[in-house]
């Protein structure tokens, strides 16, 4: 896999193909690479973190894709390659001679991958797009928050990550294709941040077309889904508690102390429920508001009611089941020294995949490996590429 990218969901998308044991080359412009080497609020060494989990298990080389030798070099490496995958702008691939109809032409199997804010067509496709503007147009920013409040987005990068996975199950879907199911070709996999994210807004176009209804954010818990909400503990933790299946409900209001509320007529359904969430969740208040976080966890659990203590980082660092799940792994940098990151997921029985080393800091690290073993430069031929501001 040849990876044209940068930034947060290209790269992301060919670490998630790195991990289940892909040959990712990443394709970096001279002299500096991907910004996401510098990128990051925290520091190490001098060095910032996100950088070894991104480009882990990944090849590295350098090549100037504005110059037509490097253009010669990035076709030829997608001649040998089953997958390559860019995040430009629409149109800049083709503005270098090197979008899905050229490559294509090379290498007929070629699965084709674009990542961009708004996909290839429609009127809005020249527009510069960021998980953050993606977020908005694409309904997630509209669903959360409070009620005339201004929409808040994650503290993370949400629509990226979504692009990405949505990017990963087309190049997924399309192998497939081309090797088991008889298609013996290459396509192109035209995976947008506004695309992802609207994909998420469940039945809300429907109830608007349909009806007229528009969902508005609701804060902490889902209008008329209830009880499903947000609780502060004892020691001033928040806990969610969701028991809004109608078993889950007698259960609850047997814990609560309250077991006449679990055959209530005005509590006793779904829909019910919902028409009074603002009760239960004055109640659940109030009865949360008795206990520790630690405590509610564990009354919770043993009653079999849906809850989870809402975690931070610190949280999910020191809760063992992340470690247990291999959720946290230990990967070990040059730079950084021993580090825990994101580990692998999903879980599979007998491919389950593996960290083979962090993103390597020396920008064009492997350029001798992919240039001179790979596609068949001499080292002479190398040398010049590189005096020339090529590689």
């Amino acid at each position: 896999m040849i990876e044209f990218g940068q930034l947060l969901a290209g790269p992301y998308c060919s670490s998630l193909m790195a991990d289940f044991g892909a040959d990712v080359i990443k394709v970096e412009a001279p002299p500096a690479g991907d910004p996401m080497r510098v990128w990051g609020r925290e520091k190490v060494n001098d060095h910032t973190l996100w950088w070894p989990s991104l480009a882990r298990s990944k090849q590295v080389v350098t090549l100037n894709l504005r110059e037509p030798e490097g253009q010669e070099l990035a076709l030829e490496l997608m001649a040998k390659a089953d997958v390559a995958l860019e995040n430009f702008s629409p149109g800049t691939m083709e503005k270098w001679n090197i979008g899905p109809d050229i490559a294509l032409e090379r290498n007929p199997r070629l699965i084709y991958a674009r990542v961009s804010g708004y996909g290839q067509t429609g009127r809005y496709k020249d527009r510069v797009g960021f998980a953050a503007a993606g977020e908005a147009m694409g309904g997630l920013r509209y669903f959360n928050g409070y009620p005339d409040q201004a929409p808040p987005r994650s503290g993370i990068s949400l629509g990226d990550t979504l692009a990405a996975k949505q990017a990963f199950e087309g190049i997924l879907l399309a192998l497939y294709w081309r090797d088991a199911r008889g298609g013996n070709k290459g396509q192109v996999i035209d995976a947008a941040i506004v695309d992802a994210c609207f994909a998420m807004t469940e039945s809300t176009i429907t109830e608007y077309a349909l009806t007229g209804a528009i969902r508005e954010p609701s804060g902490s818990y889902l209008s008329k889904i209830a009880p499903s909400n947000v609780h502060k503990s004892k020691d001033g933790k928040w806990v969610v508690i969701a028991a809004n299946h109608d078993s889950l409900w007698k259960r609850f209001a047997v814990l609560m102390g309250k077991p006449e509320l679990a055959d209530d007529p005005r509590y006793a359904t779904h829909r019910e429920r919902g028409e009074r969430e603002h009760e239960l969740y004055a109640m659940i208040d109030e009865w949360a508001a008795g206990y520790t976080a630690v405590e509610l966890d564990e009354m919770l659990a043993e009653a079999n009611v849906v809850s989870a203590g809402v975690y931070s980082a610190a949280d999910m660092y020191n809760d063992p089941h992340f470690r247990e799940r291999g959720l946290i792994v230990d990967l070990e940098d040059s730079e950084i020294g021993t580090m825990p990151v994101p580990g692998i997921t999903p879980k599979l029985s007998e491919t389950p995949g593996t960290i083979r080393w962090g993103g390597k800091w020396e920008v064009g690290a492997d350029n001798e490996a992919v240039w001179c073993g790979l596609v068949g430069l001499s080292q002479g031929e190398l040398g010049k590429l590189q005096e020339a501001g090529i590689v």
